[in-house]
């Protein structure tokens, strides 16, 4: 088996697919308990990795604003909108 390529050079999708991966691995129940620890701890660190990519994806994204006057302007978009 090939060592599992490092975390932190996954793209997003990657790193989805490889958790979904060790989801449904988990579920079925059938590895051994330290490869269900080992693929868990992974599954934790794939999830911060995701979250992480998501807040930086978030951070790029602007709210285009036209004002009254036909003035087009950026802001930041509300993360709670």
């Amino acid at each position: 088996m090939s060592e599992p390529q490092a975390i932190e050079k996954l793209s997003f999708e990657n790193a989805l697919v490889e958790l979904e991966g060790i989801v449904r691995s988990l579920e079925t129940g059938e590895a051994t308990l330290e490869n269900s620890i080992d693929a868990y701890e992974r599954g934790i660190k794939l999830k911060n990795h995701c979250e992480s990519k998501l807040r930086e994806a978030q951070a790029k994204i602007e709210k285009i604003s036209i004002s009254q006057d036909g003035t087009i302007s950026t802001q930041p978009l509300d993360s709670e909108n």
